[in-house]
């Protein structure tokens, strides 16, 4: 394996900036595509989030008023853009690694990083599409009033706020194989979303939920989401610079797992 990587390496040394270029935007064209054509992958991730603020946002948000569908805007965007990069990169990660596509792709004179790098951009492009859509049923449907700026502050926050769980998804999908990758990552998502006050305020959940809320990452990108819609409550300079760091750890815990064993 650290003969391949040095091939690797080698090949993006003597290779081109003109095909260099070419090879990490072919990459990222082959992995948008691929999920394009995958509809079991993306109308989940689109209409799960969605589904769940018509119900909660939209039809019981209006009678509690527009604070309400405002907070549950930022909170379920939140929900929404954790499952791109959790199964985008976990499942497909370990499932290309049983099925040997991760051997084919290193053994291939292309950039290593063209791989990770492409899946990434379709995470972002992912995770884009449902804070869009979560837009158009806040303000279509539950009357939430957003300025330009705060529409593009939430979709910035959702595109760049994935990349946290791109790394968690990684590093899962480097440590289990592709069969159990789905249920191990549901078991993670799902709790994470509930104990970050994704789905129910934090205040009224208990005590001990409020003060191990910190640890998880969705609970610093919810705290940036809702100061994008106006509802922020301090500087979430702190916020971001965790997410950042963990961002960093997760994926380089990944790669160099992905160096030591494929």
């Amino acid at each position: 394996m650290n003969s391949t990587a040095i091939i690797d390496t080698n090949a993006t040394a003597v290779m081109p900036w003109s095909r260099l270029i070419g090879a990490y935007l072919a990459e990222a064209r082959s992995e948008i595509l691929r999920y394009l054509r995958l509809p079991s992958f993306l109308l989940p991730v689109m209409l799960f989030p969605a589904v769940f603020y018509l119900m909660f946002g939209v039809m019981l948000g209006s009678r509690t008023g527009a604070d309400a569908s405002r907070y549950l805007l930022a909170s379920y965007s939140t929900f929404g853009v954790m499952s791109p990069g959790l199964f985008g990169f976990g499942v497909s990660l370990a499932m290309e690694r049983d099925g040997g596509l991760l051997t084919l792709k290193r053994a291939l004179p292309m950039p290593p990083l063209a791989y990770l790098l492409g899946k990434a951009l379709m995470a972002m492009l992912a995770a884009g599409g449902v804070v869009v859509l979560l837009l158009v049923l806040a303000i279509g449907l539950a009357d939430v009033a957003l300025t330009p700026g705060q529409c593009l502050a939430l979709l910035a926050t959702g595109m760049l706020g994935v990349l946290p769980f791109c790394a968690l998804g990684m590093l899962i999908g480097t440590l289990i194989k592709g069969q159990g990758a789905p249920g191990l990552l549901n078991l993670i998502y799902l709790p994470m979303a509930f104990l970050s006050g994704l789905w129910v305020p934090l205040k009224i959940l208990p005590g001990l939920i409020q003060r191990i809320a910190p640890i998880w990452p969705s609970y610093h990108l919810n705290r940036i989401a809702l100061d994008a819609v106006g509802i922020g409550h301090g500087p979430i300079w702190g916020n971001a610079l965790l997410l950042l760091g963990v961002s960093v750890l997760l994926f380089g815990l990944a790669a160099r797992r992905l160096r030591r064993v494929g």
